[in-house]
């Protein structure tokens, strides 16, 4: 019998920061995501689903914008800087054409419940895995764990959960409404944000199939 061939080399990418998810009453979804922790640094990037269902990607830089794109699925990528900024619970954010104001709310019973998780247990494998059907149950279009673009496996460890008390968001200088709930579900990867417009404390780990080493042959 020939002895199975070892599959290819994996590696873990971990990003730890936070995760606002919003929907607009003209229909756009945006995701921004902050990042201080991260292969890349410290960055921000947003995701957004206009209401005609055209997903743009904005992101900071070339490398953060191929390995985002490589993992989920957009119509258009644009390269532009990506800033956040905090005071107190008041969150700006500026990208290209985005100019997004949200604020974040009060923490819900099952951010309390998150909190209560410890962090070695929240970020495994097999926590994302027997935390799936629940977050699906109570979170509909939620998912914390699935397979991501160009065959990478993802699972989320969520570690708060807020409500977002009040947005606004402009897109190229037109306003695009009051908030309003993510629905549709935006349609970037195996998992939206939950419906109602949230901010999430969070760590993704992204699972890579490794570079193969260079050859010591020739």
């Amino acid at each position: 019998m020939r002895p199975r061939s070892p599959g290819p080399r994996r590696t873990r990418q971990r990003f730890a920061g936070s995760i606002t998810g919003l929907g607009t009453r003209e229909g756009t979804r945006a995701v921004v995501g902050h990042w201080p922790v991260s292969p890349f640094g410290a960055f921000a990037d947003v995701m957004l689903e206009r209401a005609d269902g055209h997903r743009v990607l904005l992101a900071p830089d070339d490398d953060v914008a191929e390995f985002v794109s490589a993992t989920y699925v957009f119509d258009e990528v644009v390269t532009t800087s990506v800033t956040v900024t905090a005071d107190g619970d008041r969150r700006a954010v500026r990208a290209g054409p985005l100019d997004l104001w949200f604020v974040v709310g009060g923490r819900t019973a099952l951010g309390h419940l998150l909190r209560a998780v410890p962090g070695p247990l929240a970020e495994s494998p097999g926590w994302a895995r027997l935390t799936d059907p629940l977050a699906a149950a109570v979170l509909p279009g939620v998912r914390t764990v699935g397979t991501a673009g160009g065959g990478r496996r993802e699972w989320y460890a969520a570690r708060d959960f807020r409500r977002v008390a009040a947005a606004r968001l402009r897109w190229d200088g037109t306003e695009l409404g009051d908030l309003r709930p993510v629905d549709p579900p935006a349609r970037f990867g195996f998992s939206s944000t939950p419906a109602g417009p949230s901010h999430v404390t969070v760590v993704s780990t992204v699972e890579v199939e490794a570079a193969a080493p260079p050859s010591s042959l020739g």
